[in-house]
């Protein structure tokens, strides 16, 4: 490898910023650059829908590293640039501006965009007050727009919304969320840890509303503001600001336009190899084989991004490195601390320990006697065990499992 070789890392969030500075101390030799599209230093993002949001964090605190940091490790930061088209046959990337850079080995973290509400298309997405949140420029149209006492409507009962609702009550608004499921966080949690976010959102004031399909909106006379939501039940919602959060699209169109192998995410091995040997791939773009549960994944996860940019560094530096860990999350809403541990589809019985009422509990989520999940509400030291449980297929007996007067500690030494 000459020193003249370049690494070129597209996209500076979490996984690109941590790939860059790992390739550097696993010893890569050449230039590293890393490129993103937003003129700001590589960030933190879950803090957008809570802290940021609310005025509690700055942009300083929320910056993943100094600038300092990526100057002493020689990381070339090109930020506010986007790469329009890679042509692997050459080992270059294009910009939109038509200047072009050299590759020796390129790795995508390009993250994700967030998926767009189809009735939002036609005028509504152009309002002054509609959002999408996953920037930081984002939330810094959003929060001027949260007033006290104006009217909050948000589309998607997910982690963003729900989040965004617990702040946004706390400012003093006047929240409604629209959730098209029959439920809150149905696509990852049980029904009864659905109904305790429901409950507890509700009792905070929320005007929580599921099974709403929002099929259109309503605009002021020069079509710069939305001032109602309609739902399909004929429902009309005033609101005076509008935050869709309905999930996230993985930003493949550079991956898939070069010909990489891409579904649903750009297909990596363990070492977050793609197909082709020169490129790499990590973070919400990426989709996996998961040895732990033996099918392909994508992870919307900061801790999966993270450890997939420290195996693809490792492995583009000679030193193999292989991403066998379990995927975890995390969400604050309120008091409530919730971190939740692997995949719990295919679970065929729930166990719950502790107290719903008094808002702490964990939620099994066991297939026979193996956890497959395990959902934490202010139980941050059951979520350490619940991560050996689940990462060590340790066998459980699930009666003694929802026993809280026995340690949980002592059950997995049972």
């Amino acid at each position: 490898m000459s020193h003249h070789e370049v690494l070129l890392v597209v996209g500076a969030g979490h996984a690109g910023a941590e790939l860059a500075i790992q390739a550097r101390e696993h010893g890569w030799p050449g230039r590293i650059v890393l490129v993103g599209d937003e003129p700001a230093l590589p960030y933190h993002r879950p803090p957008l829908s809570k802290g940021y949001l609310s005025g509690e964090a700055t942009l300083d605190s929320v910056a993943l590293k100094s600038r300092a940091t990526y100057d002493k490790a020689g990381v070339e930061l090109m930020l506010g640039r986007r790469v329009a088209s890679i042509d692997r046959h050459a080992a270059r990337v294009t910009f939109i501006d038509g200047q072009a850079l050299h590759y020796a080995t390129l790795a995508l973290a390009t993250g994700g965009r967030p998926r767009r509400l189809p009735a939002a298309a036609e005028g509504a997405e152009q309002a002054d007050n509609f959002h999408y949140l996953r920037t930081l420029a984002d939330v810094d149209r959003i929060r001027a727009r949260l007033v006290h006492g104006s009217r909050l409507a948000i589309v998607g009962g997910g982690y963003i919304g729900l989040e965004v609702a617990a702040v946004a009550t706390r400012m003093g608004l006047t929240v409604t969320v629209l959730e098209a499921a029959d439920r809150v966080l149905a696509r990852v949690t049980a029904p009864r840890v659905s109904s305790f976010y429901e409950q507890v959102h509700r009792q905070a004031g929320v005007d929580l509303r599921t099974g709403v399909q929002v099929d259109g909106f309503a605009l002021d006379t020069a079509r710069r503001l939305v001032t109602e939501v309609h739902c399909s039940d004929g429902e009309r919602v005033r609101t005076d600001v509008v935050i869709a959060g309905i999930g996230l699209v993985p930003d493949t169109d550079l991956a898939a336009a070069a010909g990489l192998d891409v579904e649903d995410g750009i297909l990596v091995d363990a070492c977050s190899r793609t197909s082709d040997p020169a490129i790499f791939a990590a973070g919400d773009c990426t989709r996996y084989e998961s040895p732990l549960y033996g099918r392909r994944i994508r992870l919307e996860s900061v801790p999966n991004a993270l450890e997939q940019a420290r195996c693809a560094a490792a492995t583009l530096c000679g030193k193999e490195r292989r991403h066998d860990g379990v995927p975890w999350f995390w969400s604050d809403q309120y008091d409530l601390k919730m971190k939740m541990v692997g995949l719990s589809q295919g679970h065929d019985r729930l166990v719950l320990r502790g107290s719903i009422e008094e808002r702490s509990f964990c939620a099994f989520y066991l297939q026979g006697s193996r956890v497959l999940a395990v959902d934490t509400v202010n139980r941050i030291p059951e979520f350490m065990l619940s991560k050996r449980l689940v990462a060590e297929r340790l066998p459980v007996d699930p009666e003694r499992l929802a026993d809280d007067s026995v340690p949980l500690k002592n059950q997995i030494a049972a």
